[in-house]
C-alpha cells in the first residue's frame, strides 16, 4: 500500500490577520462561557483566521503571540473540562439535550484542537524549515512542503520503508552559471540515481527530490529526515527568497512491491534514462500506487535505458510519458 500528495501552491490573498484580532477572538470565547455554543462560535472564528498562508505569515516568529495564545488555549481546555463535569453532574437533562450539548463540547474541543495542533504546530514547522527573516514566497513554499509533510505523516499507516517529496521551484531568478547557484549546486546535478538532494534544472524551474529509504523504522521516521534535508538545503532556501518565487510538490509514501527498498527506488521518479539514444523529451516526475504488472515487458518493448540499481516497476512510467510526449495516436499502432 502507498500513498500519494500533491500540492500546487498559489499567492495568498487573503490579509493577514493581526495579533490582536486573534487575541482580541480568543479573549471573546473565553467571556463567553459558560455559554459552550457561543465559546465555540468564537473559537471556530480564530480557527478559520489562521488558516492557510496567511495565518501562519502572523504567527511565524512571533514567540509573544505564541505564548498568549498558548495560555488562552488553555483556559479554554478548562472551559471545556468544567463544561463536561457540569454535563455529568446534570441528571435533569433528556437523552437529546445531553447528545447536543455534546455535539456542542466536541465542536468546541475540535476549534481548540485545531489552534494549538494544526494551526500553531504548522507556523512552527515552517519557521524551523525557513529560517531567519524568509520572505513572503519563501513562507508560502514551506508552508506547502510542511503541508505535504504532515499528510505523508498521516498517509504511513499504508506504507512506511520509503517515502519521497519532489519539489518544484519557478519564477526563483537563478542561473546556472552563477557562481553562487554552482557553489551550492556541487555535485547535486549529476546523480544517475536522482538520490536524496538531487537537482535538476528542468525550463524554467529547480527541480528538487528529497528521499528517505529503510527496511525497519517507525512511523515519522521518514518525513522527520525528509524534513531535516530540506532545512538544511541552503540552494532551495537561495530559490525561495525571490519574491516572485512559486512551489508545487509531488511526495508519496511506499511500501515496496516491486524493487528493493532503496533511496533509488524511491518515489517519486523522474524520466531520465542513461545511455539514451532517443530525443529527449520534457522533463517528467512521477509516483505510483499499485503495480505496474507488464513492467518488464514495456522496457523491452521501447528499450528503455533505466539505470541497473533502479528496479521499481514505476520508473518506466515517467521514461514513457516523456518519450512518448508529441507523438501522434498513429504512430503508437
Amino acid at each position: 500500500m502507498c500513498g500519494i500528495i500533491a500540492i500546487h501552491s498559489r499567492p495568498s490573498t487573503r490579509a493577514v490577520p493581526s495579533a490582536d484580532e486573534v487575541l482580541t477572538g480568543l479573549d471573546a470565547a473565553l467571556a463567553a462561557a459558560p455559554d459552550i455554543a457561543a465559546v465555540a462560535v468564537r473559537a471556530h472564528h480564530v480557527d478559520q483566521l489562521l488558516r492557510g498562508v496567511a495565518g501562519v505569515q502572523c504567527m511565524i516568529g512571533r514567540r509573544e503571540l505564541v505564548t498568549s495564545m498558548t495560555s488562552r488555549l488553555d483556559q479554554l481546555d478548562a472551559v471545556i473540562a468544567t463544561a463536561e463535569a457540569d454535563l455529568e453532574l446534570n441528571p435533569a437533562l433528556t437523552a437529546d439535550a445531553v447528545e447536543q450539548a455534546n455535539a456542542t463540547l466536541v465542536g468546541l474541543r475540535d476549534a481548540v484542537w485545531a489552534i494549538r495542533n494544526d494551526r500553531l504546530r504548522a507556523a512552527r514547522a515552517v519557521d524551523d524549515l525557513a529560517g531567519r527573516d524568509a520572505g513572503d514566497a519563501a513562507i508560502a513554499g514551506y508552508f506547502a512542503v510542511q503541508q505535504a509533510l504532515s499528510a505523508l505523516d498521516r498517509l504511513e499507516v499504508r506504507g512506511r520503508d520509503s517515502a519521497g517529496v519532489h519539489l518544484y521551484v519557478w519564477n526563483h531568478g537563478l542561473t546556472l552559471d552563477d557562481p553562487a547557484v554552482q557553489a551550492l549546486l556541487g555535485e547535486r546535478q549529476d546523480n544517475p540515481l536522482f538520490l536524496n538532494g538531487s537537482v535538476r534544472f528542468a525550463g524554467a524551474c529547480i527541480s528538487f527530490v528529497y528521499k528517505a529509504a529503510v527496511e525497519i523504522g517507525e512511523l515519522g521516521d521518514n518525513t522527520r529526515n525528509l524534513r531535516k534535508s530540506m532545512a538544511a538545503d541552503s540552494l532551495l532556501r537561495l530559490a525561495l527568497s525571490a519574491p516572485t518565487a512559486r512551489l508545487a510538490l509531488l511526495g508519496h509514501t511506499r511500501w515496496a512491491s516491486v524493487g528493493i527498498i532503496s533511496e533509488a527506488n524511491c518515489h517519486p521518479l523522474n524520466s531520465e534514462e542513461v545511455e539514451s539514444s532517443y530525443d529527449s523529451g520534457p522533463y517528467v516526475v512521477g509516483a505510483l500506487n499499485g503495480d505496474v504488472d507488464n513492467h518488464a515487458d514495456l522496457k523491452v518493448e521501447y528499450n528503455l535505458r533505466i539505470a541497473g540499481p533502479i528496479t521499481t516497476d514505476a520508473k518506466v512510467i515517467p521514461a514513457m510519458v516523456s518519450r512518448l510526449s508529441g507523438v501522434s495516436a498513429g504512430d503508437l499502432t
